[in-house]
């Protein structure tokens, strides 16, 4: 089957992934570009939870500064190597995560950083909200609703500020695919004038 430049390079582009990793995608594919993406995106994720064991002591910080000087933020990513850490696409992913965290607000990286008083609060209000529901449909409604809360208040569960197609997780798994190693959001802080 013959692929098209354009379809490999639309795809590159939405993704990050290699010219060869994009071909191999469209071919199994069968030159579908939606199907292709669908696969590209699943061997980042692949990837990325083979690496997620590997200690990442390397990295960099990035700022981002909105215009106006009233909002910034400051985050530290980490990999496992100095020579990825200051590879391009490692300092881009690193750029769009500072900007993604002064416009969407994110309290905690991952649900796993939530403080247990702060679940059991949201589970709370879950609760009284469903009370006049089955069992079984207010358990399934408090998982959903938290679920909800996650992707609100969690760095790597926010739909990406600049492409809402895409979650933060989605952004870091594509460049653990392109860089073979592991990528985590070791912290941040975002400052707001007056917000104290």
């Amino acid at each position: 089957m013959e692929i098209k430049a354009s379809d490999v390079k639309k795809l590159r582009d939405l993704t990050g992934s290699g010219v060869m990793d994009v071909k191999k995608a469209l071919n199994e594919a069968q030159g579908d570009t939606d199907k292709a993406l669908v696969i590209l995106k699943e061997k980042g994720a692949a990837i990325a939870a083979s690496k997620s064991e590997r200690a990442a002591s390397q990295g960099i910080i990035a700022t981002y500064l909105h215009p106006g000087d009233k909002i910034g933020a400051m985050v530290e990513v980490n990999c496992e190597t100095d020579f990825v850490a200051r590879g391009d696409d490692f300092k881009k992913l690193v750029k769009q995560i500072a900007t993604h965290i002064a416009g969407m607000q994110p309290l905690y990286v991952a649900p796993e950083d939530v403080p247990a008083d702060v679940i059991a609060a949201e589970k709370e209000l879950y609760k009284s909200q469903v009370e006049d529901k089955s069992k079984a449909v207010a358990d399934k409604a408090i998982t959903g609703k938290l679920d909800g809360f996650y992707e609100s208040v969690c760095l790597l569960r926010q739909p990406f500020v600049l492409d809402q197609d895409k979650k933060v997780e989605d952004l870091i798994n594509n460049v653990v695919g392109i860089v073979k190693e592991n990528i985590k959001v070791a912290r941040f802080v975002r400052f707001e004038v007056g917000d104290r």
